[in-house]
């Protein structure tokens, strides 16, 4: 497919939603026809690469599961009126459930529903992937308004030997280091929560590729958990080499504040920039743990993988209340949302791009004096902060710390340690490198 020549949106927040709005309605799940229509649909932005892996497939402790695609579902009471119709929303079908046409009791029923008493209105979204089972979804309201009778139940649903699907479109740098960003799109119809992450990473994949670059870059969508298993058990190597710094995207639709999830240890060099970030632009983000997690960053940051990924999100999975609902539609996602979520994941690429690492060119502090760096009569009182921080710069200028870190580590803002260090530079007591 020949794709159009990118220029940049004047209005990619407005150009963003559109797209979100088109996925929408696709019935996805781990696999099936669903998840391929998605990616036809991304595909038409960006030159995506696309993979198919057969069920059963070994990925670390687990397997590829069977494939699952769907029809039609719906339950119609004694009048034959449809209660229930998939057709309505998606959400209304346990994901993967089996086939099946009966009819039974409302008791009967009862053991195969959802529904949220806390969210009256909602229709929660339920899977049961890895056992096979059939259910339905509704909303409290609908389910407390059932009455006694037979009910006709219908799930025209297929589990095959199949593939899972994903993705990935690598945009070559001038170095083989590697930002490797992550985002899954593995649930139907939830805008915040499913398709926020994969169209700010394909806006993101389109202004990259527009412009020169130092670094290579992988995106990749895939389904979740499933999904990451398998693209890391296929790539763990070349991304233990390569991999400086990776994000994992989700939840970045909604206009709340910016939510931050750290690696596993929160020193790498994702966290880092990423902190930077959202300090400088969005000071009232939330931090979580990693003892938060729930996404994808548990695979890239599990032992043995060990990645320097971190998961940016506007509000978190499983903490706003419209999470796994049919609350979270496409009035929950807004067009500012999602370019304020761009905006700040090209602010932290930039500052990749353009890191560097600082390195004292002696042993010992260097004599500042001789050089009018330093007071030439020495007393109580008269060393300003200036000098103070010039002489801290130098100490963690060890030729591993960029400047997000030595910032960091001294708790004082970039703007006023840039010019210290051009200062230093200029007096040849420090040089820098790009790693």
């Amino acid at each position: 497919m020949k794709l159009t020549p990118y220029t940049e949106p004047k209005e990619a927040g407005k150009e963003m939603h559109s797209l979100a709005a088109r996925l929408f309605p696709i019935t996805r799940s781990l696999t099936g026809a669903g998840v391929r229509e998605t990616l036809d649909i991304l595909g038409e932005h960006i030159p995506l690469k696309r993979f198919e892996v057969p069920t059963g497939t070994q990925a670390f402790d687990w397997k590829v599961p069977k494939e699952w695609n769907i029809k039609d579902a719906f339950i119609t009471d004694e009048s034959g009126k449809k209660i229930v119709d998939m057709k309505t929303n998606n959400l209304h079908v346990v994901g993967y459930s089996i086939p099946v046409d009966e009819e039974i009791s409302l008791e009967e029923l009862q053991k195969h529903l959802y529904s949220l008493s806390e969210q009256p209105d909602a229709i929660p979204y339920v899977t049961s992937y890895y056992v096979e089972r059939w259910g339905f979804c509704m909303t409290q309201r609908q389910r407390d308004g059932l009455k006694p009778g037979k009910y006709r139940v219908r799930i025209d649903s297929a589990l095959t030997e199949g593939n899972l699907t994903y993705a990935e479109y690598v945009i070559p740098g001038k170095s083989k280091k590697e930002i490797f960003i992550s985002t899954y799109f593995c649930h139907p119809s939830m805008a915040n929560n499913e398709l926020s992450g994969p169209v700010v990473a394909t806006y993101l994949a389109k202004w990259l590729a527009s412009m020169p670059r130092k670094y290579t870059y992988r995106f990749v969508f895939i389904p979740e958990t499933i999904g990451s298993l398998v693209y890391l058990s296929k790539h763990i190597t070349v991304f233990k080499e390569n991999v400086i710094a990776g994000f994992n995207l989700t939840c970045m639709g909604d206009e709340r504040t910016f939510s931050y999830l750290p690696s596993r240890y929160g020193n790498t060099l994702a966290d880092k920039v990423a902190l930077r970030v959202l300090k400088e632009r969005y000071p009232k983000f939330v931090t979580y743990s990693f003892l938060d997690r729930g996404s994808d960053e548990r695979q890239y940051c599990s032992p043995g993988a060990d990645l320097p990924v971190v998961t940016i999100m506007r509000s978190k999975y499983g903490v706003y209340p419209e999470y796994h609902t049919s609350l979270d539609d496409l009035s929950l996602v807004t067009p500012k949302g999602l370019e304020g979520s761009y905006e700040m994941l090209k602010a932290a690429i930039l500052m990749l791009e353009e890191r560097v690492v600082y390195q004292s060119t002696y042993v010992g502090e260097p004599q500042l004096g001789k050089r009018g760096l330093y007071p030439t009569v020495s007393q109580k009182g008269n060393i300003d902060n200036s000098v103070k921080y010039m002489l801290d710069f130098l100490a963690y200028a060890d030729g591993t710390n960029d400047m997000a870190t030595i910032s960091e580590t001294l708790g004082v803002p970039v703007a006023e340690l840039e010019p210290i260090a051009e200062k230093l530079i200029g007096a040849g007591l420090l040089k820098t490198s790009s790693d």
